[in-house]
C-alpha cells in the first residue's frame, strides 16, 4: 500500500473515529455534569469496578502516563470526587477512594456512557462490531513492541 496523503489511511480513519467518539462523549458528559472530563469518568468507572487498582495500572488502562495521571488526580481530589490517602505499607504509593460526589456522578453518567456507545455502534451488527474488536486487537498486536 502506498498511499502519499496520510489522511487516506485506515490509521487516520481509526484516530478519526476516536476523536468523534470522545467529542460526542464529552458533549453529552457534559449535559449531566459540569466539571468532569471523559479521562475522569473513565477513572472513575474503573476505581468503581477495581477500587484496590495502583496507579500505575490505573494510567496504562487510560493511556497516561504517571505524571498525567498524577495531575489527573490532584485535580479530581481538589474537585471532591476522589479522597487519596497515604497507602499503610508503602508509603509511596497511594490508596484512592471515590467521595459522595464521585459516588453520585458515576450514577448520573452510568446512563450517559451507554448512550456514547450506543451512538458511536449505531448500525453496526454484532457480527461488525466483533469483527472489527478483533482487527483493531490485530493492529494493536503488530504494534506492540
Amino acid at each position: 500500500m502506498n498511499i502519499k496523503n496520510p489522511t487516506g489511511t485506515v490509521l487516520y480513519s481509526i484516530e478519526k473515529a476516536i476523536k468523534e467518539y470522545r467529542k460526542v462523549s464529552q458533549k453529552n458528559i457534559t449535559k449531566i455534569v459540569k466539571d468532569i472530563s471523559v479521562d475522569q469518568c473513565l477513572v472513575l468507572i474503573i476505581l468503581d469496578k477495581d477500587p484496590k487498582i495502583s496507579q500505575n495500572a490505573l494510567a496504562n488502562l487510560i493511556f497516561k502516563d504517571n505524571a498525567s495521571i498524577t495531575r489527573m488526580v490532584e485535580l479530581m481530589v481538589k474537585k471532591d470526587f476522589l479522597n487519596r490517602t497515604i497507602h499503610q505499607e508503602d508509603r509511596r504509593k497511594f490508596n484512592l477512594e471515590i467521595t459522595k460526589k464521585g459516588k453520585k456522578t458515576l450514577e448520573l453518567i452510568n446512563p450517559i456512557v451507554q448512550i456514547n456507545r450506543d451512538t458511536a455502534l449505531n448500525g453496526l451488527s454484532l457480527e461488525e462490531i466483533n469483527f472489527l474488536d478483533k482487527t483493531l486487537n490485530k493492529i494493536i498486536t503488530n504494534c506492540k513492541i
